[in-house]
């Protein structure tokens, strides 16, 4: 075999699920998986849930409880690991995340669900995020790309597996079923990463516990969104806003300052390029997720779509996701740098369509603008999917060898702040947009309209954060120029 040969066989997928590294990616897609579907399967089942123990008051909590205590779970995990090690670490979060679904499963009233939803989110938030930091420890650097990816593309299959799971113990009366049946996967995945992951290492640089002061003022910062975004009255939302804005400045400016960080300190540095590289993968993933929220209640409304009909639709970016995210790290390295910058302006593109097509109910050819949805949606899929694990991949290199697990995990931290807080500013949108006309068709194709306007603001944005110095100098860095890595294999040759 020659070497460019060996090089690409090494870095390919039956290297990573070969049969020394099958175990260990397993363990932690697994851990990814387990997150992922339990949020889509939990987001079915809610309308049953309130049917039967009542709360509905306290339905939208269901989910900014489990986020809220997933970014809890994601941020404590480099002081679980450091402390605890990986093995300890992951059957500690599982065990966790099993009790959140016994007590889900069990709930009288809404009260004990929030309280399962929180032990969940903590339990999860860990797994999801060890999952990241153990990237760097358990693969060679040349498998990170498909490390990263396979990671990613558990979030296209939990919103195809999880609506599933969870309609079909809906339909069938057994919504408690749905938070058990859980259980046996996440029983797996502990027992599978005790038996391939390694124990506790020597405590490293940097390892403590986590910043309870940060993390609070985070909480509070998304609370504070969310209910903004709510959008009851002009001053609620303006209060709601603002009080937002200002916590997460001062979260910032504590950041800067303390001694114990929720990030890497680089994050804060700007002549560095981590702080950027986060706001890329955020912004990214926020433009999904946040379009994920709203896509089955447009396409119902708008396009007369059963529910199934509209669940299946609105996968197809998620389905666009993962397949670009598989499709990019198998990229040669001199291809790298095109498709990363390429992702941002496929979700831009694919935003500016939803927002002609998604309002446009198409007469009597209703098929036209779901064709044109399905395929903008896909496009937009693939965006984030084409750029997101080549930016983590990133992440991994420019972080420092002191910080390197928490640069790691903190991708989930930022995934999940992205999350919250775009859910907010979409619903900010949606429910804005939605008083401007008292008719109401008119009213939720011009919330759509609106929504998908907000949307296209995150690839604009990362779009120019791409043009800056620090990010050219790390992908410069890394050998993914276009070119470089051709000119280098003719030299040896």
């Amino acid at each position: 075999m020659s070497a460019p040969d060996a090089s690409r066989a090494s870095s390919g997928w039956p290297a990573l699920f070969g049969r020394s590294k099958i175990a260990t990616s397993l363990a932690l897609s697994g851990g990814a998986a387990l997150h992922a579907v339990n949020l889509y399967i939990a987001i079915t089942v809610l309308p049953s849930v309130v049917r039967e123990i009542g709360g509905l008051d306290l339905y939208a909590w269901n989910t900014t409880v489990f986020v809220l205590a997933s970014l809890i779970g994601a941020a404590a995990s480099s002081a679980v690991l450091a402390h605890a090690g990986a093995r300890a670490g992951y059957a500690l979060a599982a065990v966790v995340f099993i009790a959140g679904a016994m007590a889900c499963a069990g709930a009288s009233d809404m009260v004990v669900m929030l309280v399962g939803r929180f032990l969940q989110g903590i339990g999860g938030g860990v797994l999801l995020a060890l999952a990241y930091a153990m990237v760097r420890r358990v693969y060679a650097e040349p498998l990170w790309p498909r490390a990263l990816a396979l990671l990613s593309a558990m979030w296209g299959l939990a919103t195809l597996v999880g609506p599933a799971v969870g309609g079909h113990f809906a339909e069938h009366g057994l919504w408690r079923a749905s938070f058990l049946a859980v259980i046996p996967v996440a029983v797996v995945v502990g027992l599978t990463a005790m038996a391939v992951l390694p124990g506790r290492e020597r405590e490293r640089p940097g390892a403590e516990t986590p910043p309870a002061a940060q993390l609070a003022i985070l909480a509070l910062a998304v609370l504070a969104a969310s209910w903004g975004g709510i959008g009851r009255s002009t001053g609620w939302t303006a209060a709601g806003m603002a009080t937002a804005l200002i916590l997460a400045g001062a979260f910032v400016r504590l950041e800067r300052t303390a001694s114990q960080k929720l990030l890497p300190a680089d994050a804060y540095d700007g002549s560095k390029a981590l702080g950027g590289l986060y706001a890329l993968s955020g912004l990214l993933a926020a433009t999904v997720t946040s379009a994920e929220i709203f896509l089955p209640l447009f396409l119902q409304e708008l396009h007369g779509l059963s529910p199934v009909e509209a669940g299946y639709i609105a996968a197809v970016m998620s389905a666009g996701w993962t397949a670009a995210a598989i499709f990019s790290s198998g990229l040669s390295a001199d291809r790298r740098s095109v498709a990363v910058r390429a992702g941002p302006v496929l979700s831009l593109t694919a935003m500016v369509v939803l927002v002609v097509v998604m309002p446009w109910r198409g007469g009597e050819d209703g098929w036209t603008p779901l064709v044109l949805i399905c395929g903008a949606l896909a496009l937009g899929g693939a965006g984030v999917g084409l750029a997101y694990p080549l930016l983590s991949t990133l992440v991994l290199r420019a972080a420092s060898a002191a910080e390197a697990d928490k640069a790691a995990a903190s991708i989930m931290t930022v995934q999940l702040c992205a999350t919250a807080f775009g859910a907010a500013f979409a619903g900010l949108s949606v429910n804005l947009a939605g008083t401007m006309t008292h008719e109401a068709g008119a009213s939720m194709a011009n919330s759509a309209r609106w929504l998908f306007i907000t949307l296209a603001a995150a690839p604009m944005l990362c779009c120019f954060l791409m043009t800056g110095a620090s990010f050219r100098q790390v992908v410069r860095r890394s050998g993914w120029e276009v070119g470089r890595s051709l000119m280098r294999r003719r030299k040896k040759s």
